[in-house]
C-alpha cells in the first residue's frame, strides 16, 4: 500500500508500532525503566512498551512553539519539569522573525497549557519522580526533533540517571542529532524521503483526552 506521496507505511497504527518498539527495547534488559510518553501521539506507543516490559508508565508533557502567525510551523518546544526546557531551532528562528519577547511569552503560554493538561490527564496526581531512574522517552515518531530534545534536556536537569529515546520512525539526519542528546537512541525506521510522521502509518487518527486518560490507566 502506498500513499499519494509514494511512501509505503511502515506501521498499521501506533499500537503495532509500540509492540515492535517493545520487542527491540526488551533486548536491552533495562533495570526498572520508567516509560515516559510524549502526548498525545506517543501515549498508545508508550502504553504498549510499558505493558510489554512490565514497566511504570507516565507522561512527559511537551508543547510545540509555533512561529508568529503560523502556529503549526514549529520553531521550538518547551518541556515540563522542575527546570522547564525551551529548545528553539536556530536555523528557522530568523526566518520566522520570532523575537525574544515573543519566545518568552509563548513559553509562558505553553507552560500554562501544560499545567492545564497535567491536571486534566493526570487528575492531579503528581508525576512519577525521574531522579536516578532509567527513563525511556517514547513518541510515535520524530520530525524536527524539537519536542524530543526539550524532553531529554528536561529529564537531564531533573536528575534522570539514563535517558533512552525510543521512536518507531524518524528522518536519519534528525536521529543523528538526537543521538548526541540521549544516552541511547532506539529507532526502528529511518526512511528517506521522510516528509511527515503520519505518512508512515496506515491509520494515524487524532487522540482525544478520554483516550489519553484511559491509556494512562
Amino acid at each position: 500500500m502506498f500513499t499519494q506521496h509514494g511512501i509505503e507505511p511502515s506501521f498499521t497504527d501506533r499500537h503495532e508500532a509500540g509492540r515492535a518498539l517493545a520487542n527491540e527495547l526488551a533486548t536491552l534488559h533495562l533495570d526498572n525503566p520508567l516509560i515516559l510518553a510524549l502526548p498525545r501521539g506517543g501515549v498508545p506507543v508508550g502504553r504498549e512498551v510499558a505493558t510489554a516490559l512490565g514497566a511504570e508508565f507516565d507522561l512527559l508533557l511537551v508543547r510545540k512553539i509555533g512561529a508568529p502567525g503560523h502556529e503549526e510551523y514549529g520553531i521550538g518546544a518547551v518541556a515540563e519539569g522542575a527546570h522547564p526546557q525551551l529548545v528553539v531551532s536556530q536555523a528557522v528562528l530568523g526566518l520566522a522573525e520570532a523575537s525574544q519577547t515573543y519566545l518568552e511569552a509563548e513559553q509562558e503560554r505553553q507552560l500554562a497549557e501544560i499545567e492545564r493538561r497535567r491536571l486534566l490527564w493526570r487528575g492531579g496526581r503528581p508525576p512519577i519522580p525521574v531522579a536516578g531512574r532509567t527513563c525511556v522517552v517514547v513518541d510515535d515518531g520524530v520530525a524536527t526533533g524539537n519536542t524530543a530534545r526539550a524532553a531529554i534536556r528536561a529529564l537531564r536537569f531533573d536528575g534522570a540517571a539514563r535517558i533512552i529515546l525510543a521512536v518507531p520512525v524518524a528522518p536519519p539526519d534528525v536521529i543523528e542529532q538526537l543521538a548526541q542528546e540521549a544516552d541511547m537512541l532506539v529507532c526502528l525506521k529511518t526512511p528517506e524521503p521522510f516528509l511527515a510522521v503520519s505518512l508512515h502509518y496506515r491509520h494515524f487518527g487524532q487522540l482525544g483526552d478520554e483516550q489519553v486518560i484511559e491509556l494512562l490507566g
